[in-house]
């Protein structure tokens, strides 16, 4: 996919002529000091936050700082030439985003210019700050909305309408996460947005690319503002892709949406207030910075039935360093969000993947966002993962272990295999309570935790060719009787006895 610039000036252009409120007048000022992309514009009475500017050279930029002497503004033309003494008026228009069904399958800018090179129409535009649901409009979360991914809908659920963050340090994996759960979606009546913030294009475009092979594109709209753009179009991307996905669930639709990453937006943001002469706080973070995520991450919702019943599903993403969970942001962020995943790099490098650390993740909606299927199936995962990881610390010290120990850790060994996944390869429901329910009942006994990666694909291959109705029952119900259960034990003792027989 190659990246296109559509004039920035036009679109905005367009957007402020045809908005025609009544009885608007309109005062010019004169721009007194600028650097850096931050501009103090001196006499502009009336001006609101978040108003678009006009400046006299065909620049744009937004109202971000209100005084009594004058307005700060931040730029949205990255390397715009803007002079002492030019022009500048106020247009009474927010800033605004595209939202309709054709913004699917598109690559767009914060702002809805095409990035990827063909003609854009925009049917409709929506503000990107708007105020989250309030609380009588909203219902418990309740429906899962499943990634594929066998360790989170196992262990940490996620319902739709929920706010799970994807946390870990650089390359672990939290894109990879994200993007599978967006594939998983293929099907499922799920819009999903992937927005990139403060990314290299290059890397963007490898994440469409991915979208695009796997037939995700058809579902998924992409909001992107690059490294190269301005740290205001940074600022403004996830207000973007948020506005978009509740216009979504404004019409009774689910909605996924990916924000990748809220460290570099918080960054963004500390630039802008640094830049306006705003006090810094702990980290040089502005004190707001907290208000910053928390007005986008709390319009993600579960609405009531008398509001249409849509949902908006948030998937932050936040990149921490050394594996601090601790520091500024990640806090202020895990204590916005229903949960957090912790990706750890040490497991990373061992070969985990996804590297997920059962300890320090946790889904606060829980069951009540899983499908009675995989309640049936998951219920001591958690407990035996984190006996097997107690007792494989303690077994490197001795030699001498009971036959109870080995046991314990040769099934931690293999529930571990069963948890490593491939990326961009996300398991059905079906077949994530076909592995689940196959290793409760001791299918994978006779099998070394060394060949897990082998056997798994054949025991799936097998159970579809013997028990297909099984899948598209649970994909179907969502659920399995006793009858089912005793029906599949003879299922794999059988494969168990074909495979020792090889």
């Amino acid at each position: 996919m190659e990246f296109v610039t559509e004039s920035l000036n036009d679109i905005l252009k367009k957007r402020v002529e045809e908005f025609t409120p009544s009885g608007f007048v309109t005062t010019c000022g004169a721009v007194t000091k600028v650097s850096d992309g931050v501009a103090r514009v001196d006499n502009l009475p009336g001006c609101c936050y978040g108003e678009l500017l006009r400046f006299g050279n065909g620049v744009w930029g937004i109202a971000l700082d209100l005084e009594e002497n004058g307005v700060g503004a931040v730029l949205l033309n990255a390397g715009a030439a803007v002079n002492i003494g030019d022009n500048v008026s106020g247009t009474g228009h927010p800033v605004d985003t595209p939202v309709s069904e054709n913004v699917i399958g598109r690559v767009l800018s914060p702002i809805g210019a095409p990035l990827d090179g063909k003609p854009f129409k925009p049917k409709a535009y929506a503000p990107m700050e708007k105020p989250a649901p309030a609380i009588l409009a909203r219902k418990p979360v309740c429906r899962p909305l499943v990634t594929g991914i066998l360790p989170i809908d196992s262990m940490i659920p996620i319902g739709k309408g929920q706010r799970e963050l994807i946390i870990g340090d650089r390359q672990t994996g939290k894109t990879t996460l994200a993007v599978d759960t967006i594939l998983n979606q293929a099907d499922k009546n799920v819009i999903c947005i992937y927005c990139a913030i403060g990314q290299k294009a290059s890397t963007v475009s490898s994440v469409v690319m991915t979208l695009s092979k796997a037939g995700a594109m058809k579902y998924t709209a992409v909001v992107a503002a690059t490294a190269a753009d301005s740290p205001a179009m940074q600022y403004l991307a996830p207000y973007a892709a948020c506005s978009m996905a509740e216009w979504f669930m404004e019409q009774g639709r689910d909605v996924l949406v990916v924000y990748d990453d809220l460290s570099k937006h918080a960054v963004a943001y500390r630039t802008m207030s640094l830049l306006l002469h705003r006090p810094p706080g702990r980290e040089a973070y502005p004190g707001d910075v907290f208000y910053l995520h928390s007005r986008l991450l709390e319009r993600s919702a579960c609405m009531a039935d008398s509001e249409g019943g849509g949902t908006m599903t948030a998937l932050p993403i936040i990149e921490t360093t050394g594996g601090n969970i601790s520091a500024y942001i990640p806090t202020n962020v895990i204590s916005i969000t229903d949960g957090q995943i912790y990706l750890e790099a040490e497991l990373f490098h061992s070969g985990i993947r996804p590297a997920i650390n059962n300890g320090l993740s946790v889904s606060r909606v829980g069951r009540a966002a899983q499908y009675k299927a995989m309640q049936k199936v998951s219920g001591l995962l958690r407990i035996e993962l984190a006996q097997y990881k107690e007792m494989a610390i303690f077994a490197r010290f001795g030699s001498d272990l009971d036959a109870g120990t080995r046991q314990t850790l040769e099934r931690g060994e293999k529930l571990t295999a069963l948890f490593n996944q491939d990326k961009n390869k996300p398991y059905s429901l079906g077949e994530e309570t076909a592995l689940l329910l196959a290793f409760r009942d001791g299918a994978f006994d006779g099998v070394p935790p060394k060949e897990m990666k082998k056997r798994i694909p054949e025991l799936l291959q097998y159970l579809k060719s013997v028990c297909p109705e099984f899948f598209s029952h649970i994909e179907r119900r969502h659920d399995f009787d006793s009858e089912t259960e005793e029906t599949m034990k003879g299922h794999f003792g059988r494969w168990a006895e074909l495979v020792e027989s090889r």
